[in-house]
């Protein structure tokens, strides 16, 4: 038995026969595995007594829900209209040419993956990227890139 089942079945049990509790299952499992694993989605059918097409339709409607592993260090590029302006494609052009990835790929070693997102909120500073839910200006994508790859993420402008 995988750790995702025998996880997965003591997450269940925990809320085992209350109403409305599919979305904290599945929050508690993807804090525990960084998204939800298709052998614990069937688990949580199986145990909670819905089709797995209704869970699966239920988690996608929620943007914070992910079906595959995601990279320890996720970058999410704003794509809002001030960020657009100011150069957001360059942006995610770069990050995409610098790690070889995508937009919405992940890289085989879970060490980062690429999106792009509407509007964060941070108008003022745009462009602007979320590293691990920390915002930055990306006016240097290989320099943030770079401090990254060194592990010195933090809160200021690289």
């Amino acid at each position: 038995m995988s750790e995702a089942v025998t996880v997965t079945r003591e997450i269940v049990a925990k809320y085992k026969g209350r109403e409305g509790v599919l979305t904290h299952i599945l929050q508690d499992i993807q804090g525990r595995f960084g998204y939800l694993p298709p052998e614990a989605m069937e688990v949580v059918a199986e145990e909670m007594g819905v089709s797995l097409a209704e869970l699966y339709g239920m988690a996608s409607f929620y943007a914070r829900f992910y079906f595959a592993p995601r990279g320890k260090t996720v970058i999410k590029v704003c794509r809002g209209t001030a960020c657009h302006v100011r150069g957001s494609e360059r942006v995610l052009a770069k990050f995409s040419e610098e790690l070889g990835l995508k937009e919405g790929e992940t890289s085989p070693d879970l060490s980062f993956t690429l999106e792009a997102v509407n509007c964060v909120g941070c108008c003022a500073l745009a462009p602007v990227v979320m590293i691990n839910e920390k915002v930055f200006t990306a006016s240097d994508p290989g320099k943030l890139l770079a401090a990254l790859r060194q592990g010195e993420n933090r809160d200021q402008d690289h």
